[in-house]
């Protein structure tokens, strides 16, 4: 058989049992790692240890979020994306080259196209940042989705048709909320505020009304087991360690789903408030196209207990939750990798959501 250098190299990941394309969704909480023709492979804390004295990294991923709050004096376990962008450009880049060569294998002759999700409110600079960063970590080729857009390929949405669809991706470090037809973002709006902005809220109100601090992970424990977004939605309670402010003590409390809702009413609002923004800035006739197919939501964020009936409530239109909230990225942009030449064919779309380095 023979092939054209063309056909070589295209096939040349194949050939040698590597991937060619490389889906990345770099969130604030967690990364996740699709591989065209495989799905998802990786799913891991966006969570690096260091040694302060060293600068050596220690540990990545889900053995470093271990470490969280848990780390002696010398070592630190930190975030280096917060609120959907880079904050540590150094460890950010070793973090993606750690998960790049755990899903590829190190080759000297190829190097993965890796397209990576950002948020739709980023500058350049923010973007800039991320592109250099895939480079360094390996990547031939950096392409950029915005997230919105992601969210609802992965959702399964036909956003190609002449057709309206709003999507609500609730991150950890960001809210996007978007209206898209014809495969492009017709109104956007980005939020700094996500999973993690709710934790705060929750360490803050504890803090306030129990004089009990406590750490992100109890936060994140609190969400998820009690936590509630609408009022009547859940009625549980449970029990929870830190330390008192005033004996310096440890000490055990409860905290009830009332509370909660009472400590996350706040940044929840925020993100209503966002809904109804980009709701009054849609064009008319993509607006009724929405009160038919209703408000997807997607992420992480989205999974708080009645969040979905709360804006249903406060907008007057159907939301849900995707089928797989939490890989609706990763997944679309696995969609999107499929279709790269026919995305990179339509000089609206590559414009408008996609900037390509070498």
């Amino acid at each position: 058989m023979k092939w054209s250098m063309k056909e070589f190299f295209g096939r040349g990941w194949t050939m040698f049992g590597m991937p060619t394309d490389i889906g990345v969704d770099l969130g604030t909480a967690n990364v996740l790692v699709y591989v065209k023709g495989k799905g998802i492979v990786l799913r891991e804390p966006s969570v690096v240890a260091i040694d302060r004295d060293t600068n050596r990294v220690l540990a990545i991923g889900e053995e470093a979020r271990r470490m969280l709050g848990r780390t002696p004096g010398n070592i630190v376990a930190i975030r280096p994306l917060r609120e959907g962008v880079i904050a540590d450009y150094d460890i950010t880049e070793s973090m993606l080259r750690y998960f790049i060569q755990k899903v590829v294998k190190k080759s000297l002759f190829f190097k993965p196209r890796i397209m990576v999700c950002i948020p739709s409110g980023v500058t350049t600079v923010e973007k800039r940042a991320v592109i250099e960063a895939t480079i360094k970590a390996g990547a031939s080729k950096t392409y950029l989705i915005e997230e919105p857009l992601a969210a609802a390929m992965g959702a399964g949405l036909e956003i190609s048709e002449p057709c309206g669809s709003m999507v609500v991706d609730i991150g950890g470090g960001t809210t996007d909320v978007a209206v898209l037809s014809l495969g492009g973002i017709v109104v956007s709006e980005s939020l700094r505020i996500g999973g993690d902005k709710f934790d705060e809220a929750l360490v803050r109100y504890i803090k306030k009304e129990h004089n009990v601090l406590i750490g992100e992970r109890t936060a994140e424990n609190i969400k998820i087991k009690v936590g509630t977004a609408y009022a009547g939605a859940r009625n549980e309670t449970m029990e929870l360690r830190g330390r008192d402010l005033v004996a310096g003590l440890p000490k055990t409390i409860r905290i009830s789903s009332a509370e909660t809702l009472e400590a996350l009413a706040e940044p929840i609002a925020l993100i209503i408030e966002c809904v109804k923004s980009v709701l009054e800035r849609t064009p008319p006739e993509l607006s009724s196209d929405i009160v038919d197919h209703g408000i997807v939501m997607t992420g992480g964020g989205s999974l708080l207990q009645g969040l979905d009936r709360l804006i249903s409530t406060e907008t007057g239109i159907p939301a849900y939750l995707a089928e797989d909230p939490l890989s609706c990225v990763a997944i679309g942009t696995g969609k999107a990798l499929d279709s790269l030449e026919k995305l990179q064919d339509s000089t609206a779309i590559t414009k408008r959501n996609f900037n390509v380095d070498r």
